[in-house]
């Protein structure tokens, strides 16, 4: 296969990928018999379905609800983006079915967004197993580990032999599919290890279940908060990892579906702290919460404004004797800003390893400085040049007043963004060593502190070169 993909593209052919959407939408909108087209159906990924039941109306929707079955939709609805609406769409008890088949925390964060009398309903027209799990999951603080683990797991004793093992595992395995890492338990279900089910089905009937046991296994307690066990977790590649409670008795695990998604939210979670807001925005989010969250750091980002207008304010005389230089203003605060913006990516990026030294931090200040040392070294330059030429050729400047305003924004120029890239690193660590998360020190943020820095530097400049040495 991949000699053939080699070919094509040595012959300059592309490779065309199937086009599965059309394909599937072609089916359910035949006039295929239900069973001929659920067979149809069911020859594609689930994912590939949700993507096509996009496509169709309501009306058309509800046609497919009634032709698979519940084990079925509920696999494709898992996939869809629209999970939540397609759910509403279905009557009560089939919703209860389909709860069922789902993960148990995909199940309690669909219950969360329901209002409260529609969740109550629903939960008591559930069985007392997915009572329970789901009592089990919302014991826990949404911002705990607890919260985003599933029941989905197999479990067998530890005293067993390897014959009976491979009955326990037959046995659940009927009701959980998370079989490729079985745990191993002991009479008050205290976690001792975990086994790789590729050992569990080549070892002999004779073998010491013991033997195959992996005692050291990565683990995670219930009560941990998401975020300060999200490094730990991302350091192994296991397929699932186990979830404790605070006597060691095993609760429930974290699947490589539950790790992706930890990850991806708090990835969300950094990038709306680098846009300054408290926390991941949702679209219906209701407006009163979506205030609340900006408001804080709006607020304290109007009082660094108002810090540097007011530092405006004291070069006021020096923009009075040159109004021309107000026109580069702009100039130096936005490559300024943009210097920071890009240190404050690069050290939150390695600020992510928790096992970063010292010396280490210091390198990254190191070098982050030197990159703004010299990248403001060649645009101060470039700047010198070009501004004054555009001012002696288009403005009508003398040589020397164009060249000694272009002079001084290109030293301000670079030693902004020298500045700035050591306050786009240092931020940072500093609050990392305050135990304050480090995104928090967000781009809003950076880039007021540099427009302060970057106005101090230019009028300072402007002021000492134009007024005070060359008198103009």
């Amino acid at each position: 296969m991949e000699r053939n993909k080699e070919l094509l593209m040595e012959h300059g052919m592309q490779i065309q990928h199937p086009d599965y959407t059309t394909e599937i939408l072609a089916i359910m909108k035949g006039n295929l018999t239900p069973k001929m087209m659920q067979k149809r159906l069911l020859e594609y990924h689930e994912n590939d379905i949700a993507a096509a039941m996009d496509f169709l109306k309501k009306e058309e929707r509800q046609r497919i609800y009634s032709i698979l079955d519940v084990e079925c939709l509920a696999g494709i609805l898992d996939y869809s983006e629209h999970f939540q609406e397609y759910m509403e769409e279905l009557n009560i008890r089939k919703r209860v079915m389909i709860l069922k088949y789902l993960e148990i925390s995909t199940v309690v964060e669909y219950l969360r967004n329901l209002e409260k009398e529609e969740r109550n309903t629903l939960i008591e027209l559930m069985d007392e197993e997915l009572q329970h799990k789901i009592n089990l999951v919302n014991s826990f603080d949404e911002d705990e580990i607890g919260s985003r683990m599933t029941t989905n797991y197999v479990e067998i004793p530890f005293h067993i032999s390897v014959r009976q093992a491979m009955k326990e595992l037959i046995a659940q395995a009927a009701f959980h599919d998370n079989i490729s890492t079985i745990y191993v338990i002991d009479e008050d279900k205290t976690l001792m290890g975990a086994i790789d089910l590729k050992d569990l089905i080549i070892a002999r009937e004779n073998t010491e279940l013991e033997s195959i046991v992996m005692t050291s296994y990565p683990y995670v307690y219930a009560n941990e908060q998401i975020e300060d066990c999200m490094e730990r977790i991302k350091d192994y590649s296991e397929d699932s990892i186990p979830v404790l409670d605070a006597n060691n008795r095993l609760k429930g695990v974290l699947t490589a579906q539950d790790i992706a998604q930890l990850i991806d939210d708090e990835m969300s979670d950094d990038y709306a702290k680098l846009a300054g807001l408290t926390a991941e925005e949702d679209l219906k989010e209701p407006l009163k919460k979506s205030i609340a969250k900006r408001m804080p750091w709006l607020i304290v980002l109007l009082g660094l404004g108002i810090l540097v207008s007011s530092v405006v304010g004291l070069f006021e005389h020096v923009v009075a004797h040159l109004a021309l230089i107000v026109c580069f203003q702009s100039l130096v605060l936005d490559m300024a800003g943009n210097v920071g913006t890009q240190s404050l990516a690069v050290t939150i990026r390695v600020l992510m390893d928790e096992q970063i030294s010292g010396k280490q931090k210091l390198h990254l200040i190191g070098k982050e400085a030197r990159i703004g040392a010299v990248n403001g070294m060649i645009l101060g330059v470039l700047s010198f040049f070009f501004i004054g030429l555009y001012l002696m050729l288009l403005k009508g400047q003398t040589a020397l007043m164009a060249f000694s305003v272009s002079l001084c924004t290109g030293i301000a120029l670079g030693v902004a963004m020298l500045l700035a890239s050591i306050a786009g690193t240092l931020i940072p660590i500093l609050f990392k060593k305050l135990h304050i998360d480090p995104a928090v020190a967000s781009g809003p943020l950076i880039t007021t502190i540099n427009d302060l820095v970057a106005v101090v530097t230019y009028y300072g400049l402007a002021w000492f070169l134009l007024i005070q040495v060359l008198h103009f």
